[in-house]
C-alpha cells in the first residue's frame, strides 16, 4: 500500500495550494509533480493550467469548498491513481478524450503513431480513403484520423466491454460522423472491408507477460488486456500482421505502436508475412515507438 504524504496546514492562496500539492506529489514519487499539481488545481477551479499560474501571480485565494474538493483528489493522486482518472480527461493531439477505469489512458507518444497513420491516410490515392483502428480503446487514434482527415472513412474495433463504453462516449463527444465503431475482436473485424483499406493502425498490447511495469499508474490502473501481449509481447502484433494483409489493398499501410526494443522483431514479423518496406520510427524521446510497412 502506497503511503500518502501528510498535508501541511491548509493554505488559502492558490499559489500556496499549488506548492503544497506539488510537495506532496514529489514525496509520493510522482514525476512532473509541479505539472500535475497545476493541472489538478486547474481541474477543481474549472480553468486551465495557465489560469492557475495567473491566479497564483495575482495572489487569488482558493475558495474553501474548492479546497475541500481538491483535498480528496490529492490524496488519491498520492496513491498513484492516474491524474486522467481524477479529471476524467486525457488530451490527445487536438482532442480531449474521456477516460477512466476500464480503458487504457492514451499517452503523448501515441500522438506520433497517429501522425504516421494520418500522413499515410492523407497520401492515399483516393477521394475517400478507408482507415481501420484495431483495438481502439478510448478511440484516440481513430478519432484523430477521422477529425484530421475528414474526407476519409474510419472504422474502429474494440472487444472489451469496459473499454467500448469509453469508445462510444468519446465518439459522441467528438461527433465525427465519418467514424464507424464496432464491438468486435480484431481478428475478425470488418470482413466486408477486405482488400479496400488504405491504413491499418493499432496500439496493441505489447508488454511481455513477465515485464511488470514500474509505474503504479500503469501497473495498477491500466487494463491488463491492453498491456500484456504474451511471452515476448508480440502475440497481438502477429495477429495484426495477418489481419492487416486481409484488410489492406495493394499499397496500403500498416502502422503499429510498440516498445522501444521491439522494432527489429516486428520488422521481421511483417517482412516474413509478406509486407514490404518495414521501417521503425522514433518518438520525441528518440526511442523506437512505431513500425510501418506497405502491402505488396
Amino acid at each position: 500500500m502506497l503511503q500518502t504524504p501528510p498535508p501541511s496546514p491548509s493554505p488559502s492562496l492558490v499559489g500556496d495550494v499549488v506548492r503544497e500539492t506539488a510537495r506532496r506529489f514529489g514525496m509520493a514519487g510522482i514525476p512532473d509533480a509541479q505539472v500535475d499539481a497545476e493541472l489538478l488545481v486547474a481541474h477543481v477551479l474549472e480553468t486551465s493550467r495557465g489560469g492557475v499560474q495567473a491566479a497564483a501571480v495575482r495572489g487569488d485565494r482558493m475558495p474553501p469548498a474548492v479546497a475541500a474538493a481538491l483535498a480528496s483528489l490529492v490524496d488519491r493522486r498520492c496513491q498513484r491513481e492516474p491524474l486522467q482518472h481524477l479529471t476524467g480527461l486525457a488530451p490527445f493531439r487536438s482532442l480531449e478524450l474521456a477516460v477512466g477505469p476500464g480503458v487504457f489512458v492514451p499517452r503523448p507518444e501515441t500522438e506520433m503513431v497517429a501522425q504516421l497513420a494520418i500522413d499515410a491516410l492523407r497520401a492515399a490515392a483516393s477521394e475517400s480513403p478507408i482507415a481501420v483502428d484495431l483495438g481502439t480503446g478510448s478511440g484516440a487514434i481513430a478519432l484523430a484520423m477521422a477529425t484530421e482527415v475528414p474526407h476519409a472513412r474510419v472504422f474502429a474495433a474494440e472487444n472489451s466491454v469496459d473499454a467500448f463504453i469509453w469508445t462510444k462516449l468519446n465518439h459522441s463527444r467528438v461527433g465525427a460522423d465519418n467514424l464507424t465503431l464496432a464491438f468486435a475482436d480484431l481478428a475478425v473485424a470488418f470482413a466486408d472491408l477486405d482488400g479496400t483499406v488504405s491504413v491499418v493502425a493499432s496500439n496493441p498490447p505489447y508488454v511481455p507477460d513477465d515485464a511488470i511495469p514500474r509505474d503504479p499508474e500503469v501497473r495498477l490502473y491500466d487494463p491488463p488486456a491492453a498491456l500484456y501481449g504474451g511471452p515476448d509481447g508480440l502475440d497481438a502484433v502477429r495477429r495484426l500482421s495477418q489481419v492487416g494483409l486481409r484488410l489492406a489493398h495493394p499499397g496500403g499501410s500498416i502502422v503499429l505502436e510498440h516498445g522501444e526494443w521491439q522494432g527489429e522483431a516486428i520488422r521481421g514479423i511483417l517482412t516474413a508475412d509478406g509486407w514490404r518496406s518495414a521501417a521503425t520510427h522514433i518518438d520525441l524521446t528518440m526511442r523506437d515507438r512505431a513500425t510501418t510497412a506497405v502491402r505488396p
